[in-house]
Parts: structure tokens; C-alpha cells; sequence
């Protein structure tokens, strides 16, 4: 016959089961520490690395973000009289609340030294936008004749501008503080991106003469064409400070280099006060394959409908350093965290282009 025993725990047995079951005294459940924990250093890195914009902001309550102040801007060396008084400038231009417009524009600036030969495209371009922008022409040398009504009455009192010298800067600064005027304007284009260049072409053009306000790590390289929002446009319009450096020590043949202040001073103003503020590329597509000292111009027999949707379709900002190393800066162009394509214009194109553009224009959308 076949025994079965059932379990019957005696007292010691119980004992025994309910002791592993059991942890010491003197434990604390692991799992509240290791909460505890979490939940501290948290709190201390909210405290000691509050965040700076409104998508980290959402984290914490409203309450919570209003009383998070950002940690003010600790120098490395004591700044002089001249520097603390246009950075408080600055901060206050950059914590001001955005000018709120009904109709917010787009200012487009062209800087000239003549007549505009592609002021039938911008007419075409304008056509049907009438609310959304406003027009500024500085020519250098001869008033244009404009050929569209978008243009008629647009020019503002202009002066001669050289190449690569600080006139330069002040034409950009005058077609600036004009477009201020209009409060709607709220995006200001320049028909830059802003990269370091250790080669003789980028930090190779600091001069020493610049400092203190202006050290070599934070000078920049970039093309002279731009887009900037608003606050941006009122610093580089109430800029003195820096621009002064530039004025007297940025300049082509100089101390045996050659420095161009269009290129250098934008960028770096930029870096030194808002580096965040900034995409770090050209909304302007140029063609730098060549290896010039100017980038590629296209001719009538270059435009192709391929050409243009190339061009269209390029989302990463590429640039070569000048130095030896000839090392390739890549920079995804990001709209709103995502990668879209860069550039909304291009050039050089020769004005024997024009009929190719307008064609193409016209049945862009067709193709």
C-alpha cells in the first residue's frame, strides 16, 4: 500500500518559513531608498541646472518655472566698465517679451551697388503675399531703376561700401535700424552660418588687438548673408562695443592678414552673447566646390530644373577648414528639432539667368 504524508509544519517549521521570509531589523526596504534617492538628486539638479527653455519649463509646474531663475552669466576674467553696461544691454533686449504684431513681417534687405537684375523674380516671388513683408534697398554706388512696384520707394539713404571692409557692416546696420521702424517686422533677411575655422582664413584673422572684450576662442566665421529675428536685429543696431573693435582691427591687409569684418563680426557677436540663440548655418546656398576665393556663378546653361531641386533638397550645412588638415564640418540643419532642407535662397547666379528662373518659377509647380 502506498503511503501518503501529508505536511504538517510543527512550530519549529513555521518558525523557519517566516524567518526567510523576514528581513533584519536594522534594513530598511531598499526600494524607498533607492526612491528617496531619485527624488533628491533630482530636486538638486532642478536646483543647480534650472532649464533654460520653455520645452524643459514644462516639466514643472507654472508656479514652479516662474520662480526658476537662469544663473547669470559668470565671466572668466573681470569684464570692463564698457562690457558690463552692453551686456546688461543685451539681456535686457534678450528677456524682453517679443513685440506682438497683428501682421508680422518679413523684411527683406538687399544691399546693392546698382540695379537688381532679378527684380522681376521678387516680384513673382512677392506676388500675393502683399501683408507678409516689406522691401529695403541700400545701392552703394547707382540708384536702380525698379521695374516692380514692390521696389518703387524703397531705398534708404545709402553710402559707398567696400568689399570686405567694415562699410560693409554699416550698410547691414543701416538696413537694419530701417526695418526696425516698422514694428511688424519681425524677421529681418539679408539677400549666415557661423562655424570655427582654425585655418588662416578663420581664427588665422584674429588679431590680439581685440582683446580683452574679444578672445580668439570665441571668434567666428560666416557668410555675410543672414536671417535674424528681431531681438537680434535691435543688438546688432544698439552694438557699439563690439562693433568698434571690429571697426579698427578687423580689416583686409592688416597686420599681414587679411581680416573681413562682414564675414567675422555678426558670428561672433552672436557666440559671445546668445550661442543658443543661433542655428549656426546659412539659410543662403553658395557653391564652394571650386576651391575660389569666390564661390561657383552660374550661367544660363547651368539652370536646370535638377539644379534647382538639388538645392532644395540639401539638409546638412557642410564646411572645409582652411588649414592644413582640410577637415569637413558637417551641421544637420534642424527646423524645430527636426532636419529639414537648408536653404530658402542661393546664389551667384549671372543676370543672364533671369528667363531660366522665371520659366522654372512659373511651372514649379507643374513639374
Amino acid at each position: 500500500m502506498k503511503i501518503v504524508h501529508a505536511f504538517c509544519p510543527g512550530i519549529k517549521d513555521i518558525i523557519i518559513m517566516f524567518g526567510s521570509r523576514q528581513r533584519p531589523n536594522l534594513k530598511r526596504p531598499t526600494w524607498i531608498i533607492v526612491l528617496v534617492s531619485l527624488v533628491s538628486i533630482f530636486l538638486i539638479a532642478a536646483l543647480v541646472y534650472p532649464p533654460r527653455r520653455s520645452v524643459a519649463c514644462s516639466l514643472f509646474s507654472s508656479s514652479g518655472c516662474a520662480m526658476i531663475k537662469e544663473q547669470p552669466y559668470v565671466p572668466s576674467r573681470e569684464l570692463t566698465d564698457d562690457e558690463t553696461a552692453a551686456r546688461v544691454v543685451f539681456r535686457e533686449i534678450l528677456n524682453s517679451p517679443p513685440v506682438q504684431s497683428k501682421t508680422p513681417k518679413i523684411a527683406f534687405m538687399f544691399l546693392t551697388p546698382g540695379p537688381l537684375p532679378f527684380e522681376k523674380l521678387w516680384d513673382k516671388f512677392f506676388q500675393g503675399h502683399e501683408d507678409r513683408f516689406t522691401v529695403y534697398v541700400h545701392s552703394s554706388k547707382q540708384k536702380p531703376v525698379h521695374v516692380s512696384p514692390y521696389f518703387v520707394g524703397k531705398d534708404i539713404r545709402s553710402e559707398k561700401v567696400g568689399w570686405g571692409k567694415i562699410s560693409m557692416v554699416d550698410a547691414e546696420r543701416r538696413l537694419l535700424a530701417n526695418a526696425l521702424t516698422d514694428p511688424d517686422n519681425q524677421q529681418f533677411v539679408l539677400l549666415s552660418d557661423s562655424f570655427i575655422d582654425p585655418g588662416p582664413h578663420g581664427t588665422g584673422r584674429y588679431s590680439e588687438h581685440m582683446l580683452p572684450e574679444v578672445e580668439k576662442k570665441d571668434f567666428r566665421k560666416a557668410s555675410q548673408w543672414f536671417s535674424m529675428k528681431r531681438q537680434h536685429a535691435i543688438m546688432v543696431t544698439a552694438d557699439n562695443l563690439y562693433y568698434r573693435k571690429f571697426r579698427l582691427y578687423c580689416k583686409p591687409n592688416m597686420d599681414g592678414r587679411n581680416c573681413y569684418s562682414d564675414e567675422h563680426y555678426l558670428p561672433t557677436l552672436f557666440n559671445m552673447i546668445d550661442p543658443n540663440g543661433i542655428a549656426n548655418w546659412s539659410v543662403t546656398h553658395v557653391d564652394w566646390s571650386e576651391g575660389k576665393w569666390h564661390p561657383k556663378a552660374y550661367r544660363a546653361r547651368d539652370i536646370t530644373y535638377e539644379l534647382l531641386k538639388n538645392i532644395t533638397s540639401i539638409d546638412e550645412s557642410i564646411h572645409v577648414t582652411s588649414d592644413g588638415k582640410k577637415t569637413v564640418l558637417v551641421t544637420p540643419c534642424l527646423w524645430n528639432g527636426m532636419k529639414k532642407p537648408c536653404f530658402l535662397f542661393g546664389r551667384k547666379f549671372y543676370p543672364e539667368t533671369l528667363d531660366k528662373l522665371l520659366h522654372f518659377f512659373s511651372n514649379y509647380t507643374t513639374i
